[in-house]
């Protein structure tokens, strides 16, 4: 879907760039920026661009099948977009607007607790087909519980839950800006309460404020069991690095798991979340699904992270990146594109299917 917005655009590093001239800086520091030096964020798209494909030839690649199942439900192709907060930021329907563009593109998105619209305004968007809601773990347990609940009610698919904030990680950009949320921008799913506020201290971003006040650090592995005792719905963990945690969290009932370093947002030094994949997955030997975020811009970083086990990937910054340039029409867009490229990439290494992607496809793993 192109329109005059996104006519010179053809990658996604294009509408980062066109979302910056659009944005103010406060907010393109906000999603653009990292903990600390920014390392690990860089590291996520080295570590990408180290890996080398294989190519195979003269196979039949007329016809390309893209789509599979992620937690049972059909989606058309292997990316899903990540649960981000503040969609409002970058465009006035905010998640609204995303949502509408997953269900054009048959993916399912992931909406963010630190929504600026009501969770159950955002599953009503996205029809009659479940999404996800991410979940923090918050102090007061009877609010997490009444956020689950809602989840449930509103039709949701499966609890992302963000395992990887016990303490926010120092992002020195929202720090210098004094980050805060615009007056007009609320944290929706907490109208009347004090877990709304997300206001600016002298010296800190309001976001590090918020998460020291309401988030739950002495949270383990038993608030896992006390979620699945009342929750239904499929767990997913995310934040998962550690192939030792991975295999805790198949231990503790997760239906899937995101290898993530939150884009790395929280602690920078990390590795790549795509040099850790494939030690998780053979950690978990397929009793769990494998899902992976972090740095991915191209078809062929879908395919190098599928190559090595994962079973998708969680698209996060270009999907903003999108918001920003052209409302729903620019998530489609990206979303799009990647569909575009991914397709490309797997006719160039021969494989029909997504299906038939393997680690033998990674020259230098």
């Amino acid at each position: 879907m192109i329109s005059a917005k996104t006519e010179t655009v053809v990658c996604l590093d294009d509408l980062e760039r066109l979302a910056r001239e659009i944005l103010p800086p406060e907010a393109y520091d906000y999603i653009a920026g990292g903990a600390d030096d920014e390392w690990t964020i860089k590291e996520n798209r080295a570590a990408f661009e180290r890996l080398q494909l294989l190519p195979r030839v003269l196979r039949d690649v007329s016809q390309l099948k893209l789509d599979i199942t992620v937690l049972g439900r059909p989606v058309s192709m292997p990316v899903l977009i990540a649960p981000m907060a503040f969609h409002g930021l970058v465009n006035n329907q905010a998640e609204l607007a995303t949502m509408k563009a997953a269900v054009a593109a048959g993916i399912i998105m992931c909406a963010s607790t630190a929504s600026n619209c009501t969770l159950e305004s955002i599953a009503s968007a996205g029809g009659t087909t479940p999404h996800w809601f991410q979940l923090y773990i918050y102090r007061d347990h009877e609010l997490t519980r009444s956020l689950v609940e809602r989840a449930e009610a509103a039709g949701y698919g499966a609890l992302c839950v963000t395992v990887d904030v016990p303490r926010l990680g120092r992002r020195r950009r929202d720090v210098r800006n004094n980050f805060s949320l615009p007056s007009h921008l609320k944290l929706a799913n907490f109208a009347g309460t004090e877990a709304s506020d997300v206001t600016r201290i002298a010296g800190k971003s309001g976001l590090e404020c918020y998460v020291a006040n309401q988030m739950n650090a002495a949270v383990t592995w038993n608030d896992i069991d006390w979620l699945r005792s009342c929750c239904s719905l499929p767990l997913v963990l995310k934040g998962i690095m550690a192939p030792e945690d991975a295999q805790l969290a198949v231990e503790h009932g997760a239906g899937a798991i995101v290898v993530s370093n939150h884009g790395g947002r929280q602690f920078d030094g990390v590795p790549a979340t795509i040099e850790v994949l494939s030690r998780v997955v053979d950690a978990v030997s397929g009793s769990c699904e494998v899902l992976l975020d972090g740095g991915i811009r191209r078809g062929s970083d879908v395919l190098k992270a599928l190559a090595l086990g994962a079973r998708a990937v969680l698209l996060g910054r270009p999907i903003l990146w999108g918001l920003a340039v052209d409302g729903t029409a620019g998530v489609q867009f990206a979303l799009e594109l990647i569909r575009e490229e991914l397709a490309l990439a797997m006719a160039l290494v021969g494989c029909s299917s997504v299906d038939e992607l393997s680690r033998s496809l990674i020259w230098n793993k």
